[in-house]
């Protein structure tokens, strides 16, 4: 999926404006061409698109007032008989589904993103992108390809976890034998395409008739340089070619919890909504023999695996209050994901395991418990010596008496190691501080509600127990003074923040 960076570094004293100029000469420069303009000017580019420009081309492009600015959006229209052909290089945002336009040919439709030299749109046919993405070579007809399962030496009945160990054996393979890089990147693409099953459904198509409509590739976004034609209007250029394609990608490391991750037989899938992230895991890659009956007690699992991954944008309309809105998130490149689960994690699962069980045992039980803490907030240790009393065994953790699949062990965890005491109290936790109270609903979108330290906690748990969160903060009949109300703590998206600021306000 990965190419080579294709930026064409403009080198070009003038103020910021679109410009156009005659190309008199080209000549090489090390490892970048040179392009001598009518002007008497030089502008300097990288060998991929410097090697597609002639003397007597046209250039255009945005030039700024930095004399080292990359120029992102270049057009080059040749001098041929053909008026309107050339090269266009430019970002892409949103490539959309195949469809067919007025030649019955299948296409797919690109947007340009801010675009500065009248082109808004790249008509990219599906042959193109065939034989740009889904070929091992690119310099050969579709007929007589080698197939990507041929490339990576598996079957095409291949598991999502055979594929990633076939991935990884023949890239060894490459490796002991030299091979040019070329052929590890032709092999990653190769890997990138087969480990996302909408991509390799697509080319599972192509296989079988190779005029199928073709998906462009993790729906674009990205540094496109294409040959083709520029419409009559100029708004549209019409590709006969693709030359390069960069996608958009970062690095990120961050570790993610287990209980955000939904579970299949032969895979997993975590998703972060806060960061707009997703990473497909197979079993080579996330090393726990887990199946789709840990979605019933992941809430429960309190681990989190450390995650490094190279992501690229994406995106996908979605049909929202009467209108279609594009969403746009990151998805993580299967050959760039590694994933490093705790050493004491068997453990973890297993009182995870245990924990639902005996939910489900004691199930009676923990309800007469909720419909006591419903009423009035009750004491952790109380709450222990019930459930020891009620038969519960002891090492049963009884802040999971009201603990939500969505809650965030963070926020709890964060208040709890200064708790004096805690009490539980419908969906929320009230804690005790040493210079405050409290009262969190350890979950994304809320908020902590602090409290000056009373000297009578049953007389504030009883005043607050009648109160909701709208007289506080409205002081209806003073009920914000009564509690020595402080202020509220939002979530936000930054947990640490949060943190910060509610040590510094709590004291």
């Amino acid at each position: 999926m990965l190419s080579t960076p294709m930026e064409a570094a403009v080198h070009l004293q003038t103020a910021a404006h679109v410009v156009s100029a005659h190309i008199l000469k080209v000549r090489p420069e090390g490892t970048e061409i040179a392009c001598i303009l009518a002007s008497g000017e030089q502008l300097t580019f990288s060998r991929l698109i410097g090697d597609q420009i002639r003397p007597g081309d046209e250039i255009t492009f945005v030039a700024g007032a930095d004399p080292v600015a990359v120029a992102t959006e270049v057009y080059v229209s040749r001098a041929t008989g053909r008026r309107r052909a050339g090269i266009y290089q430019t970002r892409i945002g949103y490539a959309a589904q195949p469809k067919t336009d007025k030649r019955n040919d299948l296409y797919v439709r690109a947007e340009v993103s801010q675009g500065n030299l009248g082109i808004s749109a790249i008509h990219l046919p599906c042959r193109a992108l065939r034989d740009y993405f889904y070929t091992a070579n690119r310099q050969r007809p579709w007929q007589s390809q080698t197939s990507l399962y041929q490339l990576l030496r598996i079957p095409a009945t291949a598991s999502a976890t055979e594929l990633r160990v076939a991935y990884k054996l023949r890239a060894l393979e490459l490796q002991a034998e030299g091979a040019p890089m070329a052929g590890f990147r032709t092999l990653e693409r190769a890997f990138n395409l087969l480990a996302q099953p909408e991509l390799r459904a697509c080319y599972n198509r192509l296989l079988i008739d190779p005029e199928a409509p073709v998906l462009f590739p993790y729906g674009g976004f990205g540094s496109i340089l294409v040959a083709g034609d520029r419409s009559p209007d100029g708004q549209t250029f019409f590709v006969t070619r693709i030359l390069s394609f960069l996608p958009e990608c970062r690095e990120r490391r961050f570790r993610a919890p287990l209980r955000r991750i939904d579970y299949y037989n032969d895979h997993a899938i975590y998703r972060d909504p806060r960061r707009k992230l997703e990473i497909r895991l197979d079993r080579s890659t996330l090393p726990i023999m887990s199946d789709t009956t840990w979605n019933r007690w992941k809430h429960l699992l309190r681990a989190k695996v450390d995650v490094k991954a190279t992501f690229i944008e994406t995106g996908v309309y979605q049909h929202r209050h009467g209108e279609w809105r594009l969403q746009r998130y990151e998805i993580a490149l299967p050959s760039r994901v590694e994933v490093k689960v705790p050493t004491d994690i068997a453990d973890q699962v297993d009182a995870a395991r245990k924990t639902y069980h005996r939910f489900g045992q004691f199930s009676a039980v923990l309800e007469r418990i909720r419909a006591r803490f419903e009423k009035e907030p009750v004491e952790r240790e109380e709450l222990r010596r019930l459930c020891w009393d009620l038969r519960i065994p002891g090492d049963f953790d009884v802040v999971q008496i009201n603990w939500r699949p969505d809650y965030d062990p963070f926020f709890f965890r964060h208040l709890n190691r200064q708790a004096r005491r805690l009490y539980l109290f419908r969906e929320e936790y009230i804690f005790e501080l040493p210079r405050a109270i409290a009262v969190e609903t350890p979950q994304l979108g809320h908020a902590t509600y602090l409290f000056a330290r009373s000297p009578d906690m049953e007389t504030f748990l009883s005043v607050y127990a009648r109160s909701t969160k709208e007289d506080i903060r409205q002081n209806r009949q003073n009920t914000a003074e009564i509690l020595g109300f402080l202020g509220r703590v939002m979530h936000g998206v930054n947990p640490r923040t949060w943190a910060k600021e509610l040590d510094d306000r709590a004291g």
